[in-house]
């Protein structure tokens, strides 16, 4: 006998919304996953841009000497900030198993690439048990960022994520959310006096591989103890942490970690930028902004508020003080407020309330990845990309292979402008100046004028620059052609490569 038809209005109501829920569900994860499937095409491609070439010639010189490699861009033997715990695993491996630079750092960006996925994972963990959480969060902080596209070394949007997943930055960042995640469950429970020593060891690599990051790390960490309110018995145990960190920090042999607090003032116009199109840039992170208030109203100590607190102290602080290199600790206020608009929708009161902000945060993500949508040119041919994410694609740069083709060689000085100077020394000769900002260089501002001076001079003053720092070859328009100098071969954009003759 066949059921009535209103026996059956309860299954066919119910059976897509179970269906339309799980889906909702995995869409979070699916999406994620795809991401993620992106990056790891990008690290094949590994496209060039920024601060590449002053990692592959750290590398380069690590490969050649472990324990006195010199500074990385230049022939002088200075320490470099640059020469952190991670670059000496990468130039050991390199130096050990004969692989190229390049692929060298390729592994580097798995590994960075791994630890920072793991780790936004197990720190989420911490913060939320629902399934959804962890891909939420992570695609929060891929996507959720402005419609003006911005990319810089430490802030974790898509399209700058892709042009530095090889930096010692994304691998910091990584450990210090692995960093967050282990000292909330140390603060919680009753952890051994050795697992709080090996915290304050982790802290201070953070610090070492990337500074900047590391000062994001700390006050994430800050946040993080302040909200657990620890008993007093735990607060010998952060003295402990705190002070291995601090030893590790004094007896790495490389440089001088603390006389990074008095770096010149290049530091703080390069980073000015930072306090500029804030609102273009960060826009779609006040979404988040409006979660942390809500967080707020059900826990004033909630990590998350105290940490984005934070982060808004340290950056404001360097916007009224002139200190723009401060700008760098941003990603403390823009990380925690990504997470809580993330975690706002799988942990807000009531089912409505959680939807709307799904409805919400879903518009932000789709606004996010049509902004960073150019990121698909770096393992898809321009050509097959529609026109209208063709043009958010920026080319990246071709580097200078070519110069060692035509008998360049490791150790050589060329002398060339700025541009070309941050892209040389990555396949292992010096430049006469380096192209960047170097605090460990005292004649940095010299070398440039002489730089200055020799593309501007007349052939005789060219002659004693280059007799002055033992230029062989020099990277200069065809019409720097002239005494002393014999064109050897022509490059892109008009660039030619000359031997320095007697």
């Amino acid at each position: 006998m066949r059921p009535a038809p209103s026996d059956l209005e309860p299954v066919s109501r119910t059976a897509p919304a179970n269906g339309t829920a799980r889906a909702g569900r995995s869409l979070p994860r699916v999406a994620a996953a795809l991401v993620l499937v992106l990056l790891l095409l990008v690290i094949v491609r590994l496209p060039w841009a920024g601060d590449l070439g002053m990692h592959a010639a750290t590398v380069q010189r690590l490969r050649h000497s472990l324990l006195d490699p010199g500074n990385p861009l230049v022939d002088a033997d200075t320490p470099s900030p640059y020469y952190s715990p991670w670059m000496l695993v990468l130039g050991a491996l390199a130096r050990l198993t004969g692989l190229s630079v390049f692929v060298v750092l390729r592994v580097g960006a798995l590994v960075g690439l791994g630890l920072l996925v793991t780790g936004v994972l197990r720190y989420v963990r911490t913060l939320s048990s629902h399934r959804a959480a962890p891909p939420l969060a992570l695609l929060s902080l891929l996507l959720l960022w402005g419609p003006l596209l911005f990319e810089w070394s430490g802030f974790l949007g898509l399209n700058s994520l892709a042009l530095t997943v090889s930096y010692p930055s994304v691998l910091a960042l990584g450990l210090g959310f692995h960093f967050w995640a282990w000292l909330t469950r140390a603060v919680r429970g009753t952890a051994a006096w050795g697992t709080w020593v090996a915290l304050g060891v982790l802290w201070a690599l953070i610090l070492l591989c990337h500074q900047f990051t590391g000062v994001v790390a700390s006050l994430g960490a800050a946040a993080v103890v302040l909200a657990a309110r620890p008993a007093r018995a735990v607060l010998p145990r952060l003295g402990a942490a705190l002070a291995s960190g601090l030893v590790v920090l004094w007896l790495w042999p490389y440089y001088d970690f603390f006389a990074l607090f008095f770096a010149g003032a290049d530091l703080e116009a390069i980073h000015r930028p930072l306090y500029q199109h804030l609102a273009a840039r960060f826009g779609l992170v006040l979404l988040g902004v409006v979660a942390l208030a809500c967080r707020a109203r059900r826990d004033r100590r909630d990590p998350l508020v105290l940490f984005f607190a934070l982060g808004v102290l340290v950056f404001a602080a360097g916007g009224l003080t002139g200190h723009y290199s401060w700008g760098r600790a941003l990603p403390a206020a823009l990380i925690p407020a990504q997470l809580a608009a993330a975690l706002e929708t799988v942990s807000a009161g009531r089912r409505a309330v959680r939807a709307g902000w799904a409805c919400v945060l879903g518009a932000a993500l789709a606004v996010g990845a049509w902004t960073q949508a150019g990121t698909l040119g770096y393992v898809v041919p321009r050509d097959r990309l529609p026109a209208a994410v063709a043009a958010k694609y920026r080319t990246p740069w071709a580097g200078y292979q070519w110069i060692m083709r035509a008998g360049v060689r490791y150790g050589d000085v060329v002398m060339a402008r700025t541009f070309p100077a941050r892209q040389i020394p990555a396949y292992g000769p010096y430049t006469v100046a380096p192209g960047y900002p170097d605090v460990f260089l005292a004649d940095a501002d010299r070398r440039a004028a002489a730089v200055s001076r020799y593309f501007g001079g007349s052939p005789a003053e060219r002659r004693g620059i280059a007799r002055e720092y033992g230029v062989r070859w020099v990277v200069g328009p065809e019409s720097l052609a002239g005494a002393g100098l014999r064109k050897v071969t022509a490059g892109p954009g008009g660039q030619v490569l000359y031997r320095v003759v007697p």
